[in-house]
């Protein structure tokens, strides 16, 4: 067993700050979903929600404390007592609960946010802290705004939280502001300053809107930083938050240097990057590091040429350690649910019987139409048939005509609420006949912001995958699709998008904070 300074603890806050990118709200399954994942990936905290924000995230923090085991489940408030109140019950029956509370320190946020003295700040840390931990063994306290307060002052702060019973102070770049090497100054004065710190842990949250959220979340860990509060994909408000998976593998990859663990099961960062990513219909940039498509692509003729010669030339990680292994099981039409079920399990899915029948369903209707399926194949079929919200319109059947002599047209049926509809509409063009139909049809005023079609796999029959982004006045919601018809797919994701937008419009939200 690896002691604290020996071994980094990572902070997951995918379902709290990273669902707070644009359209990225999960409902309280597809939170479980991401939890489940975040606990077989080994994250040691998870950062469940908000639990004061609306109902919808204290039912989510609540169902996810009750189905986590070997994780911490953690629920964030404001150093208010009615939130810190709603975090504890919603956390309190985990194996594991814990509870975050924070509140602005720097002089920006005193005047013009919260209008209040350092004085008062300091009274409510005491209080909040000290309530905190009436309830809960476990606390972490945050000083909100950290990189621009005044260093002394934060010293009182962090010196009051862990007085009043913190075991964790963390240190957030609220606005991505800092640098590594000011970032490292600020967490080893802390270090020196701060009475009593060696009775809590030293953790750091860090925003990317400089590009130096990574770097510097591992300049403060040089400086003695044992927490890292980190994202999958480093999705999060803004430019995002510390890449789960990029702060990973540094340690990994780079022990000769670090000389510091993690309790991450390298080989599940890729299947928890492909699950966030289609729950919350936000892509994976190409050549994003570690887990973009094009991490273990070699196009340079030097490269290929070095790389099958040895692979270590020109691969510092092989995609196997993250798990992007490649199978050589080959699925067709033949194939049975058994040996779909070892692929599931091997891709990293622990499905129900009920949900293995779905997607072999559909794996069945797809290997009619293609020759061989691939595990990409699969993983588009689970999302599309188990990871997606729960559906208020669910498409039927299309019908596209377009042509160079005729105006194209599509007629569609959808179910609606268990009730059949049918429509029809002309467009410019296909895609744009079909999205007038159905967006006429559930009775949106959405306005498509982005539409995106990659392929899941190579070949002339590979599925089509398709991302969109629809705005309705102030509700943004993303959807997916996957067929290897490209229409069907196109169909597929708005009407995922739009069963988000349902989703989203009667979901009941208060004050979300941001850290």
């Amino acid at each position: 067993m690896k002691t604290l300074q020996e071994r980094i603890i990572i902070f997951d806050t995918t379902l709290r700050d990273g669902e707070q990118s644009p359209g990225a709200s999960m409902d309280v399954h597809e939170k479980v979903l991401v939890a489940k994942q975040l606990e077989a990936l080994g994250v040691d905290r998870i950062e469940a929600g908000f639990p004061i924000s609306s109902p919808g995230d204290f039912d989510a923090v609540q169902a996810v404390a009750g189905e986590v085991k070997k994780s911490m489940v953690i629920g964030l408030c404001r150093a208010r007592d009615e939130d810190i109140q709603a975090a504890w019950d919603a956390v309190k029956n985990a194996t594991m609960p814990g509870i975050h509370t924070f509140i602005a320190t720097s002089d920006i946020h005193l005047k013009y946010q919260l209008n209040m003295s350092r004085d008062q700040v300091l009274g409510s840390v005491e209080h909040s802290v000290g309530m905190c931990r009436s309830l809960c063994p476990d606390v972490e306290f945050s000083a909100m705004d950290a990189t621009r307060s005044d260093r002394d002052f934060l010293v009182d702060v962090y010196s009051t939280a862990i007085a009043a019973g913190a075991g964790t102070i963390n240190v957030p770049d609220t606005v991505g502001y800092t640098n590594p090497q000011e970032f490292f100054e600020l967490i080893s004065y802390l270090k020196k300053k701060i009475r009593d710190i060696d009775k809590a842990v030293i953790s750091v949250h860090c925003h990317n809107d400089l590009g130096m959220a990574t770097a510097n979340s591992v300049s403060a860990v040089m400086a003695g930083a044992r927490q890292i509060e980190c994202t999958i994909n480093g999705i999060g408000e803004r430019a995002g938050n510390t890449s789960l998976e990029e702060v990973v593998m540094i340690f990994n990859v780079r022990k000769d240097l670090y000389k510091l663990d993690t309790s991450i099961d390298t080989s599940q960062i890729y299947p928890a990057s492909r699950l966030v990513s289609h729950i919350t219909g936000i892509p994976v940039q190409p050549n994003k590091a570690i887990v973009g498509a094009n991490a273990f692509a070699h196009e340079s003729g030097i490269h290929q040429d070095g790389y099958l010669k040895e692979r270590s030339t020109y691969e510092i990680m092989t995609p196997e350690a993250i798990g992007y292994g490649k199978s050589n099981l080959v699925l067709g039409k033949h194939s049975g649910r058994h040996a779909l079920s070892k692929r599931l399990e091997s891709l990293g899915y622990r499905l129900s019987e009920e949900d293995v029948n779905k997607v072999f369903r559909r794996f069945k209707e797809i290997s009619d139409k293609k020759k061989e399926i691939f595990d990409a194949d699969i993983e588009a079929i689970v999302i599309e048939e188990i990871y997606r919200v729960p559906d208020k319109y669910e498409l039927k059947h299309i019908n596209v005509s377009s042509g160079t002599v005729s105006t194209p047209a599509a007629t569609v049926v959808l179910g609606v609420d268990g009730e059949v509809v049918k429509d029809s509409c002309f467009g410019n063009g296909p895609v744009d006949a079909l999205y007038k139909t159905i967006i006429k049809m559930t009775g949106f005023h959405a306005e498509l912001k982005r539409f995106s079609v990659s392929s899941v796999t190579g070949g002339f029959d590979a599925q089509g995958e398709v991302t969109v982004e629809l705005m309705d006045r102030d509700t943004v919601a993303t959807g997916q699709g996957a067929d290897p018809d490209i229409l069907v797919a196109s169909a597929r994701a708005l009407v995922n998008a739009l069963n988000r937008m349902e989703f989203l419009k009667h979901k009941r939200s208060g004050d979300v904070p941001h850290l």
